[in-house]
This record gives C-alpha cells, structure tokens and sequence, in this order.
C-alpha cells in the first residue's frame, strides 16, 4: 500500500514523494506541515476539467480524513487550489500507469514518463511491461509466489491471444513457439535477453526453458511421454551444470555468469521439443586463479568445499577449516552452494559418480595448486624456491592430479626454449612472475578444458539427431554490461559482443525501420536514435582499431609496455569521438564511450591475456598423467608433434583471445540473422538487489542505455508488421470473395505462369490489381469491426502500401486475420456440406443396397423352409395316404370276409333265442363293437388264448343262465373252455357275444379316435367311421 507526502503550497518546493507505509515515518519540509494521506483517496480529474474550490466530497471523508500534527487535510483551504492542482498535474499521469501495459500507451512518450511508468507498475509487483516490440523486465530481487508456476505457464499456451494477457516473458515464450507452428519465414526463431550483469538474465532464460519444456512436450503415446520427460529433464538439468562450472558472484551479481552461452531448442515437425544444443562463448577462465576484492571464485569449487561428506573430504585433501588462496569469501553462503543439486544434475546428464569423483579430485588439484608459492632464489641460474607451506600443497596436489611430483615443479620452474634452425633446446630457470604465470596457466588450461568437456558431455546427453529435427528456438545469454574499477581483456570482450547486440538490435528495429519506410515512400518523421557504429569502429574497425593494435603487439617479438600500448592507441585512434581520456589515473589506461556509458580499461597484462601463451611442456606434462579424466583432456595427437617441427618464419601465427572471440561472434550475429529475433530487456532496479527499492537514476541510465525510448517512438508511431506483396496477396487473397464483382482472371494467370517465369516487373503488374481487390475488402471489414479504425484523431492509416512490401499495424494485422478466418470458415462450411452430401448419399445407396440384399436373402431362405414344408408335407401326405389305404384295405377284407360265414348264423339267434331286454343291450354292444376291435389290435405281442381273455375280459361276456350263480359259473367256464378249445371262435368283432355284456368306457381311448385326417363339417363320428360306414348295426 502506498502513501503520498504531500507538501503544502507554501513551502518552497513542491514535492512529491513516495514513501512505503511499513517504512519510517517521512519528515516534513521546514518551514510547513505535511499531510500524509493514501493516493486512493485522492481523486483525479478529468484532463479537460478544470479544478473548482468547493469540490464534492464524499460521504463520511471528513471522518476518515488523515490528520497530522493536529491539521487535517480540509483545514487550509487557501492551499487547497494549489495542492490539488500539483496532484493534478501529476496523479493525471501517475495515477492510471500500472494499469498501462504497453510503454507505448504513455503519452507523451519521454524518459520520464516511461521511467514513472516503470517504477509506478514495479511498486505494485508488476515487473513485465511492453516496450512495442521489446519486453522490459524488471528485477523483483525476491521471489514472487505463482510469477513462474506451471499452471501459468499452460494458461499462456491455452490462450487464444497471449498478448491481450498481462505481460509476460510467457507471452514471448508463446509467440515464438507460434511462429514455429505457423511456418512462415523465417521458421527458426531467437530471444536475445540483454541487460546488464544482475538484471536477471540467467533466471529468465531459465525460465524460458522451463516454459518450452512444458508446453512443446505434448506426445500422444505413453513411450513417446516417457522420452519427452527424458529429454525435458536432461535440457533443465544442464542449467545447474553449466551454472556450477560458469557462473561465479561478483560485485553486483551473487549468480553471474562468466561466460556466453546460445541455447538451441530444437523441434520436429510436430513442434514437439526432441533435444538441445549448447553453445558456449569467452569462459572467463582467468577468474580461477585470479579473482577481484570482494569477488568469489566460480561456484562449484566452493560447493565442493561445503557440501563433501567426510570420507570424500580425505578422499579430495580438503580438512575443514582448510584455506585456500583461490578461494576468496568463503563464509559467504548463497544460494547456489547447493552440491546436492549439482550432482544429482550431473547424473541425469549421464556422468556417473565414478567420473564425478574424477572431476572434483581435479578441481581439489586446482584448489591446492593455488597454494603453491615461489621465493626468488639468490642464484638465478637456480630456478625459484618453494615456501614451506608450499611443499605440501605441491604433493597433494600432484597426487590428485597423478603427476609426478619433480616433473610439476620442474615444469612450472624451468623454461624450455628452442633456437636455431636445428631446433636446439635450451632451459632456462624462470623467475618468480614467470613461476606464478605458468601455475595461473597450468590451472586455466585444465579448467577451460574441463569446462569444454563437460560440455560437449551435455550435447552428446540432449542434442537429437540431425534428421529428427527441423526447426529450433535460440535461447541467448550473454554476460551484460560491465564496468568495474580495474577493467581488463575480459570486460573489453564482454563490452564488445554488447555493442555488437546493441547494433543488432538498432539495426533491425530502428534503422532498418526508419530506412525501409523512407525506401517503400511511407510519410516518416525520423528520430534521432542512439547509433553505435562509432563506438564499433574504434574497437573492431579497419584498418587500426584497439583489436588490431592489441593483437599487433602479441604479434611482436618484444616484451610489452603497459605505457607504450596507451600511446599507441590515444595516438592512432585520436580521431575518434568515443576515445576518451582519463588525465588523472596514474595507471596506464584508455576509456571507450560505449552506449551504456564510458569504461576505463587498464591496458597493463593486456597484451598477456590476448596472448594466452600455453607453454607446449605445461601440455606434455598432462598428458603424461594416467589420471582417467586428463587423458581424455589432454589426448596424445601425434599431429601436434609434426606441427612444431618448422621454424618460426614459416609458422602461422598463434590466434588471439580477441581473434577467436570475434570469430565466434560474428557466427553467432549470422545466426541471429537468419532468425526472428525478439528482444527482452532485463532493468536492475537498483544495484544493492533490494526488493522494493527502485532508484531512479540507475533505471535511467538503463533505459537511455538500451535505447528504449527510441524503441517506443518508432514502435508506436510506426507499422510494425511488414509484409511482402507477394506473401500478402498468397494469404490474404481469400478475401477477395468478400467482393464478388472480384474477378479470377488475374489470379489464375498469375498462379499458371508461376513466380519464377515472371520478371519483378511483370510481377509487380500482376499483383497490384490483385493487391487493389484485396484493399477493397478493407471498409467492409472495419464496419464488422468493434472498435473503428480511424476514432482516434491523429492515428495513422492502418494500412500502406508500399513499393514491394505492405506496412500495417496490429490492429489491422487482426482485422484481416479476423477476414481471413471467416472466409475460411465458410470454405469450411462449404466443404462440410459437400462432404456431409456426399456422405449422405453413400449412405443412403449402401442402405438401398442393404436393404435389396436383405429382402434377397430373406426370399431365398423363405423359398427354401416352404420347399422344406412341401417336400415334408408331401411325405407326410403319401405316408398318410398309404396307411389310410392299407387299413382301409385291411378292414374291408376282415368285414367282408366274416360277414358272409356268420350273418346268417348271429341273425337267427339272436331273433330267436334272446328276450328284448338282451337283444337291445346287444344293439348297445354292437354299436360300441370298434372298441372290442381296437384292444384286441393294440395287444402288440399277444397271441392265441391270451388275446381272446384280452377281449373276454374288455367286453365282460356273461352267461347264458342268469338264474343262480353256480349255473352263471358253470356256464361262464364252459364258454371260457370252448374259446380255449376253439381258439378261433373269435374271429372277428362281428362274432356275436354270448350273454349280457356290461361296457363301463365311454370314450374312445384312442389319441385321435375322434379326429378325422380330412375333416368334414358332416362327419363327427371320428375314427371309427372308417368301418362303420359300409355297415351298420341293425336295431332289433
């Protein structure tokens, strides 16, 4: 929460300052009291609108009105006018900037209103604003919960627009992983983030890295999950591997880094990430023997110092307690003394715990080497002596890097030299600055190599092959801006490749602006922007500039003066405007004015540095040495032997610190080149690394440093898309069916001759019409428009044509994108209908083929069950026929065979001898006489006598007597003894019965006695109408 103090109107000056609310109480002016008061409580008017006395208050202000020392605020109404004009004045500006996302938007655009901007979003934890086509980043030199978190990340990547969100380094992040997906050229993209050294470059590459992690890993089986986490945590944890062995704190950075690195993101054809690539530039390698007062070593020595277990403390000679002269500052405990995480890196990388004991028993080497301490011998034909600390340190240190221990002194303390054309050997005792030069080098040489090593190690861990990726997003990191007291080679150097930056940045954002627009005839008024090309000719022009008069001097066989190398350089470059002078440094020095402000630079052991002589014996000796990791530093190359075998005349000269530098710069600028750049601006705050302290003159000094504001003028008054007519008319051509009176003709010959059979000229001719129609398509987009284009007066047209490219601004680049998407969603719709038609009607002819198919189907298998039933019915109807036949037959041949033997015979007895009674009850029996038939046939198995007791006993005869029961009994047995001794007394059912019959069955038990095989409505006697119909009982 903000407080204003407010001065009242009589006091002589009238100031406004901010003050933190939790912070001491800010004192007012002499002379007149102060009013403390929150800024939200003070309303702002409109700019048109003039201040009245009696302005409105609100209900209940007067209450809640602040009051100190006894006055409140409403008690000098004579000041009154005048306060609120001064917080008119600047609360009409102040007030709404942290709301301004865009540096653009501030109006007018000046140093100061950018840097009240800047410092009024920093106060409320706003660190990101836009600078047109640059992202200014501000240090919050505290950590700021959710600022990086991953669900941030994916809502960036999820959004639709990006860059209508807060700004973001995300937001940048996103666009270039958008202009990789789209393809257009040029594919590859870059973020160059610049600023100087603690602004807070390393974490933001760091975060960029994380972001593309996350968002460009999105595979679509599990195999492809696991390697994409595979590769996502190799490139993430090479940061605290190249941060361990390359960065180091210095006087305004606890985490520089001391060297360059350009990260290559490298993405396959489906945009997802499948490895990287690290490209290192100018290791400060000086810094491990030599380090400034107040400085540290780099970060992985003091790491080893701290965070070794016990066994590994004997194991490396490194007691607790123990100093060491390389080692300044070691009770100093900063964040990035973690050893844990470094290992653990370092395994993910693939470097095995084995080879990591090997590194740090060489770093432990190195450390003990730097105690190692030379006195000058009393005879110079005698090399220098040891002190009596030094002798331990020279044993241990030759034991862990396994060289013999007489050969190291030996080797640091004698100098070979070879002379004549025979090449004889010469040695030759050094003195104590050459013993203490060739220790310094002995340790540079293994550390740079080390360095080197370990990072062709983390290549060879995340870089893909060649084939599996097509396009890459360059991540680079270069030291920023430096300037200390004691400035040398390495400051110079870093300098030099921010100039070349700065110049790559001017040239292709505001030059290159400012010169294509006067090329293509746009209306321009120019600003006076920053150039630099001043300050890069007197350090790389030709054919004098520092770098030649430098490597001049190593050139020269001659001991180099301090002096002399001043001389030469204040006298052949004296007509240059950024050489200054410092008369009153007793040191022998030369100042550049570079673009961020004058540096002076110390020009003694220059000359040294950009030599960096290796002596050829420092080479021999390690390579002597069975160490497993130095035989892979230094490996024997038996074409290093055939290389020093001619004379000095013939041998090409040794390259320089500042020849190999350049060298690799001017690789990396043709990289950058061939690339989208995009740019963040990285602004410390202050220098201390305070949260919540921004201090004016140092952000200033930044802003004018970077150019900045030149960078908003030319951004916001400007068109910052251009486009090519050719590139235009391909994309936006579609546009031309918003017109239909648009004819076709031109494109259908401009697209049939093709672009490589036309000349520019002919070209040019056949796109303009094309480009006309397109424009014309223009008015009726902005009325579909929300906002119109040309409300605001003083606005530039939103559109130009120029003579090859067509300039247009953001809002217009959205309108035609706006066109362009819903003439293609039309194409779409058209081309859904045709497909869904299309569709439909295979549909509906595979239905109708179906549908002929099934009914076909289902006729055959119909025609077939009622061939079955015919077939079925038939055999049935033959085997029914045949039976009915044959039982016909067998009936009528059994009725007509006894009726002619026992007619005549049943006739008279039965008129004759039976009373009435009787002879109706055998009328009833005679009627009933198929049953008798039918038992005596379904006896299946029985013959003879049986059969005849069968039908006896179902007919239940009686006798002839029914007077007495002993007569009935003798008749019955009698009768039943005739039928045994005449079994063929029955013969047939027609035979008449003896005596009374009783019949108790009713029904026929026949299944189907009473159903008829060809039923007819006049026949319902059933079965037994087969042999009753031809005769017919007779009743008596």
């Amino acid at each position: 929460m903000e407080w204003l103090l407010l001065a009242p109107a009589r006091s002589c000056s009238r100031r406004t300052c901010l003050a933190r609310q939790g912070g001491a109480d800010a004192q007012a002016p002499s002379g007149g009291h102060s009013v403390l008061v929150h800024w939200k409580d003070l309303k702002c008017r409109d700019k048109d609108t003039a201040v009245k006395d009696d302005v409105a208050e609100p209900p209940g202000s007067a209450q809640r009105r602040p009051q100190v020392n006894g006055h409140s605020f409403s008690s000098h109404d004579q000041s009154r006018v005048s306060l609120r004009e001064d917080l008119q004045e600047f609360l009409s500006g102040a007030a709404p900037l942290h709301q301004l996302d865009d540096l653009t938007k501030v109006n007018p655009v000046t140093l100061e209103t950018v840097l009240r901007c800047l410092q009024a979003r920093y106060m409320v934890d706003t660190f990101y604003t836009n600078a047109g086509c640059t992202l200014v980043a501000l240090n919050p030199f505290k950590p700021v919960p959710g600022l990086y978190s991953p669900e941030l990340m994916r809502e960036y990547h999820a959004s639709s627009q990006p860059q209508k969100l807060k700004p973001h380094i995300f937001t940048v992040g996103e666009q270039t992983y958008r202009n990789v997906k789209s393809l257009i050229e040029p594919v590859n993209q870059s973020i160059v983030v610049s600023g100087e050294s603690g602004a807070g470059k390393t974490w933001t590459s760091r975060c960029l890295m994380k972001f593309y992690a996350v968002v460009a890993t999105s595979p679509t089986s599990w195999e492809n999950h696991k390697m994409a986490e595979r590769i996502e945590q190799r490139i993430l944890n090479s940061n605290p591997v190249m941060e361990a062995f390359g960065n180091a704190c210095t006087l305004r950075n606890n985490n520089s880094s001391r060297f360059g690195k350009f990260i290559q993101l490298q993405l396959n054809r489906a945009q997802q990430m499948t490895g990287a690539a690290v490209q290192t530039y100018l290791l400060e390698k000086t810094r491990v023997a030599c380090q400034a007062s107040s400085e540290r070593n780099f970060h992985i020595f003091y790491q080893i110092c701290k965070g070794a277990s016990e066994e590994e403390r004997v194991q490396w000679h490194l007691p607790k307690g123990s100093t060491f002269s390389w080692l300044p500052n070691p009770e100093r405990t900063l964040e990035e003394d973690c050893f844990e995480v470094t290992r653990e890196a370092m395994l993910h990388l693939g470097i095995d715990t084995p080879t990591q004991n090997n590194i740090f028993k060489v770093l432990a080497g190195l450390l003990h080497l730097g105690n190692v301490q030379f006195t000058d011998s009393e005879d110079e034909a005698q090399p220098c002596q040891l002190t009596e600390d030094a002798k331990c340190s020279v044993r241990i240190s030759a034991s862990l890097l396994q060289l013999p221990e007489d050969m190291l002194l030996e080797t640091l303390r004698i100098r070979t030299i070879r002379a004549g054309r025979q090449q004889q050997v010469f040695r030759k005792p050094c003195s104590r600055a050459e013993c203490d030069t060739r220790r310094d080098c002995l340790a540079k040489l293994v550390y740079s190599r080390l360095f080197d090593w370990l990072v062709l190690v983390i290549n060879s861990s995340i870089c893909a092959d060649p084939d599996s990726w097509t396009t890459f997003i360059g991540l680079l990191d270069v030291y920023g801006f430096e300037s200390f007291p004691d400035n040398s080679l390495e400051q110079l150097c870093i300098n030099y490749a921010n100039e070349k930056l700065q110049q790559h940045f001017v040239a292709h954002y505001l030059r290159a602006q400012q010169e294509e627009y006067a090329m293509e005839g746009l209306e321009w008024s120019f600003v006076n922007y920053q150039d630099n090309q001043n300050c890069l000719d007197l350090i790389e022009g030709s054919p004098i500039s520092i770098c030649s008069l430098i490597n001049e001097e190593c050139r020269l066989n001659r001991p180099s003066s301090a002096a002399q190398l001043q001389t030469r350089i204040e006298s052949a470059l004296a007509g240059s405007p950024c050489l200054g002078h410092n008369k009153l440094s007793r040191e022998p020095s030369f100042v550049v004015v570079h673009f961020a402000g004058p540096v002076r630079y110390h020009t003694a052991g220059l000359v040294e540095k950009n030599k960096d002589p290796i002596p050829p014996e420092l080479t021999g000796l390690l390579q002597q040495s069975p160490h497993s990791l130095l035989t892979v530093l230094f490996p024997t190359d038996p074409k290093e032997k055939t290389q020093e075998k001619p004379s000095g005349q013939n041998r090409a000269p040794a390259l320089t610190v500042v020849s190999k530098f350049k060298a690799s710069l001017e690789q990396l600028l043709q990289i950058l080149q061939n690339t989208t750049p995009h740019y963040i601006r990285c602004i410390k705050p202050n220098s201390q690394g305070q949260p919540q302290t921004f201090l004016q003159e140092e952000v200033l000094s930044q802003l004018e440093a970077c150019g900045l504001v030149e960078t908003i003028h030319i951004s916001a008054a400007g068109f910052p898309i251009r486009v090519s007519h050719q590139n235009f008319v391909e994309r936006y051509e579609l546009l031309r069916r918003l017109c239909p009176h648009a004819s076709s003709s031109l494109h259908n010959s401009y697209s049939a001759k093709g672009h490589s059979e036309q000349s520019p000229q002919r070209e040019a001719a056949t796109l303009q019409p094309l480009l006309q129609d397109i424009l014309h398509t223009l008015p009726a987009l902005t009325e579909t428009a929300a906002t119109p284009v040309g409300s605001a007066e003083g606005t530039p047209a939103p559109l130009h044509c120029g003579r090859t490219k067509v300039f247009m601004t953001d809002f217009m680049l959205e309108l035609l994108e706006s066109g362009r998407m819903q003439v293609l969603e039309q194409c779409a719709r058209c081309i859904q209908c045709g497909w869904r038609r299309h569709q439909h009607r295979k549909q509906e002819r595979q239905r109708r083929a179906a549908t002929l198919i099934q009914a076909a189907i289902r006729s055959w298998l119909t025609r077939k069950h009622i061939q079955r039933l015919h077939i079925a019915a038939t055999v049935i109807k033959h085997a029914w026929q045949k039976w009915r036949i044959r039982m016909t037959y067998l009936a009528s041949k059994e009725l007509d065979g006894l009726e002619e033997k026992h007619m005549s015979q049943a006739h008279d007895s039965l008129s004759s001898s039976l009373p009435p009674v009787q002879t109706r009850l055998l009328g009833a029996i005679i009627r009933l006489w198929p049953l008798g038939l039918v038992l005596a046939n379904a006896a299946v198995g029985v013959r003879g006598f049986q059969r005849k007791l069968v039908v006896s006993a179902c007919l239940q005869l009686p006798s002839g007597s029914s007077g007495s029961s002993s007569s009935s009994s003798s008749s019955s047995s009698s009768s039943i003894q005739a039928a045994q001794e005449d079994q063929a007394g029955v013969r047939s059912i027609r035979a008449l019965p003896q005596g009374s019959i009783k019949f108790h069955c009713r029904k026929s038990p026949l299944r189907y006695a009473d159903t008829c095989p060809e039923p007819s409505p006049y026949s319902v006697t059933g079965f037994n109408q087969i042999l009753l119909e031809k005769h017919r009982p007779i009743h008596v």
